[in-house]
């Protein structure tokens, strides 16, 4: 699976969030630096020449639906980051976020609750 631009994640958080949109309403969605029409167009077809997306047609038109969920998607873009900045530790990840003071001693006892459940 392709990593999303910045662009296209936008496009993609506005179709995990509406399901089915044509462009006009994920025009619609996008609060700032709204690109023009043709260019959203041909952002959204591109997510679905990479996958992303797919559509149904309504004549002229196509109103546009995610086949990649966003589970999917974080889960392999998490993964990734774990691999290339972590190198595959999610121990590493855990101190990092810990040592710039992001989680605290009650999140990680959370965490460790929630890891001893599942066993």
């Amino acid at each position: 699976m392709q990593k999303l631009t910045n662009k296209e994640e936008v496009v993609m958080k506005i179709l995990w969030k509406l399901q089915k949109a044509f462009v006009k309403e994920i025009m619609a969605e996008i609060s700032e630096g709204k690109p023009h029409y043709n260019t959203l167009s041909t952002l959204v077809r591109n997510l679905e020449d990479k996958g992303f997306v797919a559509h149904e047609s309504f004549g002229n038109t196509h109103r546009y639906y995610p086949i990649i969920s966003k589970e999917a998607y974080r889960k392999t873009f998490i993964n990734e980051a774990i691999s290339h900045y972590y190198e595959n530790s999610y121990k590493s990840l855990v101190s990092f976020f810990a040592k710039e003071e992001k989680i605290s001693v009650e999140e990680l006892k959370e965490i460790i609750a929630l890891i001893e459940k599942g066993k």
